[in-house]
């Protein structure tokens, strides 16, 4: 293969709110943890196993300014980005590395508007499934109704 990929999506709850850093130049980063959970049954014991993995997302620019505004600690959100690998040297002077996914693409997923304007758009297809049917049913009826109706 001559390419290389570099992609990772992940869909998880947020651990924690986003922690915005502005820089010189109006530019800015958005930091936040994202919980991603695995369950399965151990099938020498039976028992229902958990695990959480946590992931450190960084958004940035407009995008973080976004996160910031609307996402909020526990919400559920879709990531799409890369990972990249940071070193950085600590108090003491000492190498240290960074696993982070660089966020290119997100997906609110926690219901808030949102959710009401989806249950709107479900409600429009069944409002419009209903009369198409009516009126190819018995346009006659309706006129009859109609007429014996005193109003």
């Amino acid at each position: 293969m001559a390419g290389t990929l570099n992609k990772v999506m992940l869909i998880g709850h947020t651990g924690d709110e986003v922690k915005m850093h502005y820089f010189e130049g109006g530019n800015c980063i958005g930091r936040f943890p994202l919980a991603t959970n695995e369950e399965y049954i151990n099938k020498a014991t039976n028992e229902k196993v958990s695990n959480t993995e946590w992931h450190n997302i960084v958004v940035r620019n407009k995008a973080a300014e976004i996160c910031e505004k609307y996402l909020k600690k526990g919400d559920k959100v879709y990531i799409e980005g890369r990972i990249k690998t940071r070193k950085w040297q600590d108090d003491k002077g000492m190498d240290r590395y960074s696993t982070e996914i660089q966020c290119l693409e997100f997906t609110f997923l926690t219901p808030k508007e949102a959710s009401g304007s989806s249950d709107m758009g479900q409600a429009s297809p069944s409002a419009q499934a209903k009369p198409s049917p009516k009126p190819s049913q018995a346009p006659q009826p309706m006129e009859e109704e109609e007429d014996d109706l005193p109003f």
